[in-house]
């Protein structure tokens, strides 16, 4: 699966294939988390550094416009009801 990206990969950095195997199938699963999974670690993560739910949810706002399939534009209320509930 994804032959040509790790062809790719080894070609043009010094990983060994299995590496870039590893690599590959590393982003594909960051990539393949829900947009209702990423809010929720998120929020964790960022709660965890300090932060508050005004600031945790502008910067989940900012984060989602460059997931590899972008979900609709979310509301910080809608993003507080896939937190809470």
């Amino acid at each position: 699966m994804h032959e040509e990206l790790v062809d790719h990969l080894t070609r043009s950095t010094s990983l060994g294939r299995g590496e870039a195997l590893r690599v590959v199938q590393d982003v594909l699963a960051y990539f393949d988390e829900s947009a209702q999974d990423f809010v929720r670690r998120r929020h964790r993560e960022l709660q965890s550094a300090g932060l508050v739910n005004a600031a945790i949810f502008e910067q989940i706002t900012a984060e989602l416009r460059y997931r590899a399939v972008a979900p609709p534009e979310l509301s910080q209320r809608q993003l507080r009801r896939i937190v809470y509930g």
